[in-house]
């Protein structure tokens, strides 16, 4: 069932275009089914379920943190992340540069940019990520690939459209030499078809893939 549902997935894809499993909640199981199917791109949204899973399963996975990530926590998966979604401070940001570069790594990460209606959702705003990507200085261990945000929770399609629209103007609104901004981040199993029309380069599907979380 989990391949059928990869395989009907990825047809709806452009080439160009990851999916990232999201398999929060899911069993090792049922990420090895979707492994066994050729998925190897894979999105968790909590540090200790990715850090047992990234343990247990094949190393040629990449897996994406794709949740909220607390600054203490960051030191956990700095060994082996391979794109971070949600930088949604400064702080975190530096602590990540931190992180990596006691690991001789340079970690991928994505600005979080708050484009929902919703007050609950974390990000900056475009003067809060203008600001950030122009003081980029000394942060040697990190590279800001893109930007990733999440649509209004609603029905409404022209308002979720909009709300991506917005976030690829924004992308080559901010693009400076340093930072191409390439990667948006938007999409998930209930917009991701509305995402990619709008210029989505990574979608994170879950319940259409895994089938729904209890």
């Amino acid at each position: 069932m989990i391949s059928e549902n990869l395989k009907k997935i990825k047809a709806t894809i452009p080439i160009g275009v990851t999916l990232v499993a999201v398999s929060k909640t899911k069993p090792n199981e049922a990420i090895m089914e979707a492994y066994k199917a050729g998925q190897r791109v894979f999105g968790e949204n909590k540090v200790q379920d990715l850090v047992l899973k990234a343990d247990l399963l094949p190393k040629d996975i990449q897996w994406h943190m794709i949740g909220h990530l607390q600054t203490n926590k960051v030191k956990f998966i700095a060994p082996f992340v391979s794109l971070i979604h949600g930088v949604d401070s400064v702080k975190l940001l530096k602590e990540i540069d931190k992180r990596a570069a006691q690991n001789e790594r340079v970690i991928d990460c994505l600005l979080q940019i708050h484009i929902a209606k919703e007050e609950t959702k974390f990000g900056f705003d475009e003067s809060e990520a203008q600001e950030l990507l122009t003081n980029l200085s000394g942060l040697n261990n990190v590279r800001i690939v893109g930007l990733m945000g999440m649509a209004t929770n609603t029905s409404e399609e022209f308002q979720v459209r909009k709300e991506f629209a917005g976030l690829k103007e924004l992308a080559i609104k901010l693009r400076t030499e340093n930072c191409k901004l390439q990667t948006i981040s938007m999409g998930m199993s209930g917009d991701y078809l509305l995402a990619l029309k709008e210029g989505s380069t990574i979608v994170r599907v879950g319940s259409a893939i895994f089938g729904s979380r209890k």
